[in-house]
């Protein structure tokens, strides 16, 4: 069954190691620069993928910062506005108080000045219809101007004591 023979052993042991030298060369070689080669490619992807998600990290983070300003900024010109229009306003309510104030104060003046002119008139009437009550009265054609001056001076005081 099985003999121990140097030969035999010899050239199985040289068929082995010949074996193994082709295969080494002509099938480990190749499939070892092919696993490199699938691993060098994994890894590439592996790193464009890291990169890519630390850009979007990046990309993200800007337009965060760029909304986060945006909404400041928007934020700003509302306040901003807000104030201009509270001016604004505060601005218009003090100009019509200012135009009412004026408005009351011409009305008052007026109001004096027309008070002054119908007393004025009233006197003129009360002296006239005065003089020419005292006429009849005493029947004499007295003189007018001092008559009316007497009348005036006697409102004049009249009016002094009322106030």
């Amino acid at each position: 069954m099985l003999k121990f023979e140097f030969w035999n052993i010899f050239w199985t042991v040289f068929n082995v190691l010949l074996l193994y030298v082709l295969l080494r060369i002509f099938l480990f070689k190749p499939i070892n620069k092919m696993l490199d080669d699938r691993t060098q490619a994994v890894q590439k992807d592996y790193d464009d993928a890291e990169r890519a998600k630390k850009e979007a990290a990046e990309l993200k983070a800007q337009y965060d910062a760029s909304v986060s300003e945006a909404k400041e900024e928007a934020a700003r010109i509302l306040r901003t506005a807000h104030d201009e229009a509270e001016n604004e306003r505060e601005a218009i309510i003090r100009k019509s108080h200012e135009e009412a104030e004026n408005i009351v104060a011409a009305a008052g003046e007026t109001i004096e000045n027309e008070r002054k002119r119908v007393i004025r008139q009233a006197h003129s009437e009360i002296a006239d219809l005065a003089i020419e009550a005292a006429s009849k009265i005493v029947s004499a054609n007295l003189d007018d101007e001092k008559n009316r001056k007497l009348v005036d001076e006697f409102l004049s005081a009249e009016e002094a004591d009322r106030k």
